[in-house]
């Protein structure tokens, strides 16, 4: 009975000093890895940028700008997704279209980005996602462009810096597009082509 009752002691007292050094160690980890420090998970950015098509299709139109808007949410540390919709004008540098003339995008797509949070501010990313775009001829090229909806699949890279509620950053974006056919009459035969867009974006997360 005293030996369990001195090891019994020795194990009490052995718990009492673990207990507070296990706290504190416990604290110190957290605080290394910033567990408790937690960034605004929802954000709403707009998006300026410039790009233009690939392909058969891109040798006839020009590099055009773009604007955007989109609402993003970070739903894990290290995958986050975002809505949103583009719009952008390509100048058509066709012969057969007169001057001013353009085809107009209007983009809605769905992107998974995945990247680490840095120094509590920098964010690397990737990411790919679906999406559906409407090409609009303008008037005086609609007699060799159509109208047309295309699907695609963005890939995007790109870098987020965040300072407070506030963010900025830059980004790449390649869309893989299918089944353009608004420049079949144009082209008969071309290959096709995709987008290649490159932007700045400033938002805000909460």
């Amino acid at each position: 009975m005293t030996i369990r009752s001195v090891m019994g002691g020795l194990a009490a007292a052995l718990v009492l000093c673990a207990g507070p050094a296990l706290a504190v160690e416990a604290t110190e980890v957290g605080s290394r890895l910033k567990l408790d420090e937690q960034e605004p998970r929802v954000g709403l950015d707009v998006r300026l940028g410039l790009g233009g098509m690939t392909g058969d299709i891109g040798d006839q139109l020009d590099t055009g700008p773009l604007l955007g808007i989109a609402a993003g949410a970070q739903i894990y540390p290290l995958l986050g997704v975002e809505v949103g919709y583009e719009g952008q004008r390509l100048p058509i540098n066709d012969t057969l279209v007169g001057d001013g003339e353009a085809l107009y995008r209007h983009n809605v797509g769905l992107l998974a980005k995945a990247g680490p949070l840095i120094e509590r501010h920098w964010r690397p990313f990737v990411g790919a996602g679906v999406g559906l775009s409407y090409f609009n001829a303008s008037d005086g090229a609609e007699a060799v462009f159509d109208n047309d909806i295309t699907q695609e699949v963005p890939l995007a890279a790109g870098l987020d810096y965040n300072f407070g509620n506030i963010f900025a950053g830059a980004r790449a974006t390649y869309r893989l597009m299918f089944n353009e056919g608004f420049a079949d009459d144009a082209f008969p035969g071309n290959n096709g082509g995709n987008l290649l867009n490159a932007s700045v974006t400033l938002g805000g997360r909460f």
